[in-house]
């Protein structure tokens, strides 16, 4: 059985800090950073250790030193260390992947809580992460060491990923797309790359693109090898294709339906994102795809998402929905405005009027 991030967060709550959680799962689903969030907001601290990459033991309990007042062998305490008997929550990533040396130093700190001799703060919990598939080059690990590991299969949902988003502010044409399109949020292919080089989505790469594309109101094929090597260039196609339609989507859900039902929506957007709403609605204007039966709720809308600009503080954006009109751009969507919607054309009269 799989578990959500919601079951995740319900085991979480109620197993002892005694005892030790082991999660499996692909990379790239967000196993570290759901931690890192969850024990964060009750104060505790997460120490991340990718056991994949470390060489040898004293990567994870530190290098020998001598003892001046005893003549023995100690281990100076790893960086990682608390000094200040606060309790952490130790996260062994990729647990699977570490050599079986650094292996053999973790059966006493999961069973013991104890690094070469030196006990973890009262109160501290292990957790590990496993990854599951044949593509990793993964080590065995020793039935007594799984034997000490509570141990669910974590697959976090797509409605998990689109909450997590939605309060990230990843790039809304992202959210758009995975939901329409679920089935590229952790999966896919790519072509014509070298072996092992194959580019695939992730919930890591999606979160690389939105920081990128950000940056630009309207995505192009200039913007399209950019992505292509963060989510490969089949899903990048797909992606960019969606992103062309979505302005329109989204603008005739604003513009058809009832206006405050999207007043919630429209407050969680900053001025990027609204200024992306403001050429999709044009964009949908002038694409003329609406039923004239429409024209009339198109025009009250239309001018109640305008005064809604002012009324929330975007007066700046009554200036940009201005001067995409002003740049002739959408000839039909200024003579629907002209025609249809004379209070909002008089409004924008009077903004010109005043600047």
């Amino acid at each position: 059985m799989t578990i959500n991030t919601k079951q995740l967060t319900y085991i979480l709550d109620h197993t002892p800090a005694s005892q030790n959680i082991m999660l499996v799962g692909k990379h790239g689903i967000g196993k570290s950073r759901i931690l890192e969030d969850y024990f964060s907001n009750k104060g505790e601290k997460v120490v991340t250790l990718f056991l994949g990459q470390m060489s040898d033991p004293g990567d994870l309990i530190g290098l020998p030193e001598k003892n001046e007042k005893t003549g023995k062998t100690d281990f100076m305490l790893p960086y990682w260390f608390p000094l200040d008997n606060e309790p952490v929550v130790l996260f062994l990533d990729e647990l699977n992947r570490a050599r079986p040396e650094v292996l053999q130093t973790i059966m006493d700190l999961t069973l013991n809580r104890k690094l070469a001799g030196k006990s973890l703060p009262q109160g501290s919990r292990i957790i590990s992460a496993v990854n599951k598939g044949n593509e990793y080059q993964l080590t065995d690990l020793d039935p007594a060491l799984v034997s000490r590991f509570n141990i669910y299969e974590f697959q976090p949902s797509v409605d998990d990923w689109l909450d997590w988003a939605n309060k990230s502010e990843i790039d809304p044409r992202i959210i758009s797309f995975i939901k329409d399109n679920p089935e590229y949020l952790d999966t896919g292919d790519d072509e014509g790359l070298a072996e092992n080089l194959e580019r695939s989505p992730d919930r890591r790469s999606w979160e690389r693109t939105s920081q990128i594309i950000k940056g630009f109101e309207e995505l192009t094929d200039l913007q399209k090898p950019l992505v292509s090597g963060i989510i490969g260039s089949k899903v990048a196609a797909l992606f960019f294709r969606h992103a062309c339609q979505n302005d329109l989507t989204s603008a005739k859900d604003l513009l058809t339906s009832d206006f405050s039902k999207h007043i919630t929506l429209l407050e969680k957007l900053d001025s990027s994102k609204l200024s992306l709403l403001n050429t999709g609605l044009l964009k949908f204007l002038e694409s003329k795809s609406y039923n004239k039966d429409d024209e009339e709720k198109l025009s009250k809308n239309l001018e109640a998402y305008f005064d809604y600009l002012l009324d929330s503080g975007h007066k700046e954006l009554q200036a940009h929905f201005e001067s995409l009109l002003k740049a002739e751009k959408y000839p039909e969507s200024l003579y629907f405005i002209s025609t249809k919607a004379p209070g909002l054309y008089k409004k924008l009269f009077n903004l010109v009027a005043n600047m």
